[in-house]
């Protein structure tokens, strides 16, 4: 009987994943996230030009690799603290499905195969940008991610690398405001995953040591200034969009509400103890999908109709 077997026929087993251990391990549902290296070339309006929307694409498949080269090698670095935690436990290398050297010689492949990749857009800024995704998920890994609040910035600034790497490829200029609400979206959804812990996990602190020094409060305003920020942020970023554009109906305006609802939205997903794994929230939320494509649609059709 195989390992997998065993643990789903004791009492309260998991059944057995029929996904193979090493594409789990890659995270392909996190791939979602790497959607944002589409962000700062949607928003200069380039993507309908053919060799602009190759150069994201190209983007978008060198994150891919990033990020899950990331993930093997953090999940090899946490196997012991992840067999603490009730789902974290079930990630393959804790599980023993895969061994933590071959995470590790996976992970270093799938990393170098990044960097080949990021070469193809014909500039070294997507490769920089690649270069300082790596850094800082690997300083997290090691070292950052046992500082409070510094882990917070840590987690939220891969989100905004990914942001920013769309625009490194594409050599599209980037807004101040565009800036501000990818950082301080960024940091709205981190401040939600680390809230989320604190109820997903009855041996939370010992998983995460860190989550010792914060308590359920903290983070609720952290998230309570960033959404405030973002939503800000955003309104003023579209009245910018707007003041630029010949259309004389306002897209970019309109785009406000569903922008706001979403975050709303997320909000209370975020009160109810979700958000330990966004992509779930932004993959399983069907209210949340519809507004972020009549979202996508109205500041679409401001950006390449003006």
């Amino acid at each position: 009987m195989s390992r997998t077997e065993e643990r789903a026929s004791q009492p309260g087993g998991a059944p057995p994943n029929r996904v193979p251990a090493v594409i789990r391990l890659l995270r392909p549902r996190q791939w979602a996230k790497n959607v944002l290296v589409f962000a700062a070339p949607g928003a200069a309006g380039v993507l309908d030009d053919p060799t602009q929307l190759g150069k994201t694409l190209i983007a978008f498949a060198a994150f891919c690799l990033a990020a899950s080269g990331a993930y093997c090698l953090n999940d090899a670095s946490d196997a012991e603290a992840d067999r603490q935690h009730p789902k974290k436990r079930r990630r393959p290398v804790a599980a023993g499905e895969v061994s933590v050297a071959g995470a590790r010689r996976l992970g270093v492949s799938l990393l170098a195969a990044s960097l080949v990749v990021s070469l193809g857009v014909g500039n070294l800024y997507l490769l920089a940008a690649v270069v300082a995704y790596l850094a800082i998920t690997t300083s997290y890994t090691i070292w950052l991610k046992h500082i409070a609040v510094i882990d917070l910035a840590a987690v939220a600034a891969g989100f905004i690398i990914r942001a920013l790497a769309g625009a490194a490829a594409t050599r599209v200029p980037v807004s101040d405001w565009f800036l501000i609400v990818a950082s301080f979206g960024s940091l709205f959804i981190v401040a939600g995953k680390r809230s989320a812990e604190f109820e997903e996990a009855d041996n939370g602190i010992a998983h995460r040591a860190v989550l010792a020094e914060y308590s359920p409060s903290f983070l609720t305003m952290v998230r309570s200034v960033a959404s405030a920020v973002t939503l800000l942020a955003y309104t003023l970023f579209a009245f910018e969009k707007a003041h630029l554009s010949t259309s004389s109906i306002p897209w970019f305006q309109l785009s406000i509400v569903p922008f706001a609802l979403g975050v709303f939205r997320y909000a209370l997903r975020l009160d109810r103890g979700e958000g330990g794994a966004p992509e779930d929230i932004i993959l399983g939320d069907r209210t949340l999908q519809v507004l972020g494509v009549i979202f996508v649609v109205l500041f679409a059709v401001g950006t390449y109709t003006s």
